[in-house]
């Protein structure tokens, strides 16, 4: 049986008729580049994060990118984040000319400690304590971070908040959407996300008007009106055929969601049955809604066997992440050493994410289960026959 880590094709045949009219659409109109079609698609995602304001951007990366610009974020800066996430959250900081300042994650759900990043400000100089400007969150797996602590922390020291929310569209925290919590919420449309275009594209939600306005006139290169530019931006548009297409999915995200979560569901049932619990840790549902962009396991030993394994057997795996970013070559500056950050590390080297996608089916599951069952099954044999 072939089980692959997404499938992209079976969610295209329930929307195609109505991609294909969107996308025709804007064939005859010829109006690619912001416009209508992303301008509802921003009131859209706007309502359905309980936010203000949402602005359309190229991808999540630049989502953060003009979140940090907009923020005033520049060089000599320091922004707090997580080691565990995937590159674009600390490369932003760094492209702006701001410096991450890594913090350790809560084992359970991966995302980052806020006890961590109280005991990161305890232990700066006065001199950082005056460089630090944000804390950037990252709500990961479909999870949302650890809220009202990071907010306190963030209010005691005047600091931007910027949720990096780009695998978490509609998870919860205590009631409140991914998005509306910080003073900016950064989300990603890349085609494997929960809700995804047919290529690269993104959105900032934020309850600030002031901030709005000024990411409106930095998407467009700085420029308003036309020609005259007051900032230095970037070219940040959304493409319209994404927005449109995105806009389709939006309304089926609720429906998808929920298969996910019920996927999550079978997958603890099926692992329980199997008496695996001393080999393999399920996801660990904390808050209010999780969106499952990923299903990730941990196992404690021979990670890597098992996924070479999975991909004998036709089943698709991933390792998100298998490198922290703070033992990155290209932040070899930031001086980092190896066990500086053990909860990330140990993450990198025991996690593997599973397929979650909707229209995966039970069979498909079961199979899955089974594999992971027989795998561990050997390893026990042969760990008692040494």
């Amino acid at each position: 049986m072939k089980v692959p880590l997404l499938d992209l094709k079976c969610q295209y045949q329930l929307i195609k008729h109505d991609v294909l009219r969107v996308t025709e659409e804007i064939y005859d109109s010829q109006y690619f580049i912001l416009g209508p079609h992303v301008e509802a698609l921003e009131q859209q995602v706007a309502q359905y994060c309980h936010v203000e304001f949402a602005l359309g951007v190229s991808s999540g990366t630049d989502a953060l990118l003009i979140a940090l610009m907009a923020s005033g974020i520049t060089a000599g800066d320091i922004v707090i984040t997580t080691p565990y996430t995937f590159f674009a959250t600390a490369g932003s900081i760094s492209r702006v000319g701001a410096s991450p300042c890594f913090v350790d994650i809560d084992p359970a759900t991966y995302n980052i400690s806020p006890v961590g990043i109280s005991a990161a400000i305890d232990r700066m100089s006065h001199a950082e304590r005056e460089r630090l400007k944000a804390i950037i969150p990252v709500h990961l797996y479909g999870q949302c971070a650890d809220m009202d602590p990071i907010l306190e922390i963030a209010r005691d020291n005047q600091l931007i908040v910027i949720e990096d929310a780009a695998q978490a569209i509609g998870a919860e925290y205590k009631g409140r959407r991914a998005g509306k919590m910080g003073d900016f919420g950064c989300f990603s449309f890349f085609p494997s996300k929960n809700l995804g275009a047919f290529g690269d594209g993104g959105m900032v939600t934020t309850p600030s008007k002031v901030f709005h306005n000024i990411m409106l006139t930095l998407r467009n290169h700085g420029s308003h009106p036309k020609y005259y530019h007051s900032l230095i931006g970037g070219n940040f548009r959304l493409d319209a055929l994404q927005a449109a297409i995105v806009s389709v999915k939006l309304n089926y995200l609720d429906q998808w969601t929920k298969m996910r979560q019920d996927h999550a569901a079978t997958y603890s049932r099926l692992f329980s049955r199997c008496g695996l619990a001393d080999r393999v840790v399920l996801p660990v549902e904390k808050e209010t809604r999780h969106t499952f962009n990923q299903y990730v396991i941990r196992v404690a030993e021979k990670r890597d066997e098992l996924r070479a394994f999975l991909l004998e057997s036709g089943i698709g795996t991933e390792v998100y992440y298998p490198v922290p970013l703070h033992l990155q070559k290209c932040f070899s500056f930031l001086n980092y050493r190896e066990r500086d950050f053990p909860e990330a590390e140990s993450a990198a080297a025991q996690t593997l994410a599973l397929p979650i996608y909707p229209e995966l089916t039970l069979a498909q599951q079961e199979y899955v289960v089974d594999r992971i069952q027989f795998f561990c099954a050997k390893k026990i044999n042969h760990e008692i026959h040494e």
